[in-house]
């Protein structure tokens, strides 16, 4: 039997790199937010796997091609491997809104894919992230804790949340906060 690892899910838009109301469209335009990859590295030499899991609109919008989008994740995935973090994987929803997919969070589609795919025990996850879509969707997909970071839209994350009676498992300031959390409380 093989040992159980515990798994983050990340957002990545407003939790690793800062957001855009213009869509984060081609390299040049992420930017990591302070100690995100000094987060995914404390998580990875913790010992947790760390998937992303992200809404990429922009596809389904026309406003960047698969390519573009791809290019980012290289370059966010190479400043994770600098400061000594790994992304295991990446799922994301290229769908718009209006497309009533599976896979677009709220939805749990994004998380049982990487479920299953990597065998994952989601009475052993975690998910961080900034909007109450990404909240939701850990709910939704059945992941054991929520964190939710003050990054990107989690102030109205908050609000938004507050009022569907959902009560995150933590609040964090940043990724690094929240991933010091996760370090000291979840096993």
């Amino acid at each position: 039997m093989k040992p159980v690892q515990f798994t983050i899910f990340l957002d990545r838009d407003g939790v690793i790199n800062k957001d855009s109301s213009e869509y984060i469209k081609n390299p040049s335009e992420f930017e990591f937010i302070d100690k995100s990859p000094e987060a995914v590295a404390l998580l990875c030499r913790a010992g947790f796997q760390v998937i992303v899991i992200t809404n990429q609109s922009m596809i389904g919008r026309k406003m960047a091609e698969l390519r573009d989008l791809e290019a980012i994740f290289s370059k966010m995935k190479k400043g994770i491997c600098r400061a000594g973090g790994i992304i295991t994987d990446i799922f994301y929803c290229p769908h718009v809104p209006q497309d009533n997919c599976a896979c677009r969070k709220p939805a749990p589609g994004l998380i049982s894919a990487a479920q299953q795919k990597y065998d994952i025990n989601l009475e052993f996850s975690c998910m961080v992230g900034d909007s109450a879509k990404d909240i939701e969707c850990a709910i939704n997909a059945g992941c054991a804790k929520t964190v939710l970071v003050q990054t990107g839209n989690g102030h109205a994350a908050a609000a938004a949340l507050g009022e569907k009676g959902i009560v995150p498992d933590f609040t964090a300031p940043d990724l690094y906060a929240a991933a010091l959390w996760i370090v000291e409380n979840i096993r």
